[in-house]
């Protein structure tokens, strides 16, 4: 399970999706978020699906790397599903017994929420697979870069989701290092009720812990080495421009909010 967690990851590549300026890809998947909020037809739904699709067959990701990251989240996906179909009230009764009911409200109303976590899910996703933690920490700097007039702390927030994000992977495969450990000498976490497959998790915390500890102190310690001083004063070896291919983004992303605002209107 824990190597089916593929956020952070990176897949290097040379396709029009991972030229693009990060600044770009971080400022559409933001408009992808929130036109997907605004979608309330199905036509709206498969819209976005075919866009979605769309872009991951330009980067050349394989859409079992994009399930493979929603495999996690089954619970999660199923449980809003349930959540949604049993407990959302209407008149159009589809199945009812004793306290069981389900109405085709509810039905439609659970299947667009799973659909929306999944698509929220595997287009954030797409940011990552595509975009270096480097690129996506300069152009995220970029972006706030005026809020450095109000004395906010750019560059270091910027710095603190770059490493988030690069130490994703490598403390997932320190959690399964510890896991294979704990098993060959004997540990059961894979049998039992739900409370004693969570007790039988507690002896991971403890290592995972102070490995985390110790990686961050040999990060300090080698930033301190290399008089590391902050972003002031700090140039950059590739400076971001944008270029035409990005202008076509933005066009592409506006198309598609004006087709699922019109979808909305016609209520397709």
């Amino acid at each position: 399970m824990l190597k089916d967690i593929t956020l952070g990851q990176y897949f290097p590549g040379d396709t029009v999706v991972h030229r693009l300026d990060p600044r770009t890809k971080l400022i559409l998947t933001v408009v992808y978020i929130a036109a997907l909020f605004l979608v309330n037809t199905w036509g709206g739904y498969a819209l976005v699906i075919a866009a979605l699709a769309a872009v991951t067959a330009v980067a050349h990701i394989k859409p079992r790397a994009m399930l493979r990251g929603l495999k996690p989240l089954v619970f999660i996906i199923v449980f809003t599903g349930l959540l949604n179909l049993f407990f959302t009230r209407g008149d159009d009764v589809l199945f009812q017994w004793r306290f069981i009911h389900i109405t085709y409200t509810g039905l439609n109303r659970a299947v667009s929420m799973v659909l929306r976590v999944m698509l929220l899910v595997s287009g954030t996703f797409l940011l990552t697979y595509t975009t270096s933690p480097l690129a996506i920490t300069d152009g995220l700097e970029r972006l706030l870069s005026p809020l450095n007039k109000l004395h906010v702390p750019v560059y270091e927030l910027s710095l603190m989701m770059c490493i988030a994000l690069r130490f994703i992977p490598t403390l997932i495969e320190e959690t399964d290092r510890i896991m294979s450990a704990q098993k060959a000498r004997g540990a059961d976490l894979e049998t039992g009720t739900l409370p004693e497959r969570a007790k039988a998790l507690l002896p991971l915390l403890i290592p995972l812990f102070i490995s985390a500890f110790r990686r961050a102190d040999e990060l300090a310690l080698a930033m301190e080495c290399r008089c590391y001083n902050g972003g002031q004063g700090r140039t950059r070896m590739k400076e971001l421009r944008m270029a035409g291919r990005d202008a076509v983004a933005f066009i592409l992303g506006g198309l598609l909010v004006a087709g699922i605002l019109v979808l909305r209107r016609l209520g397709i």
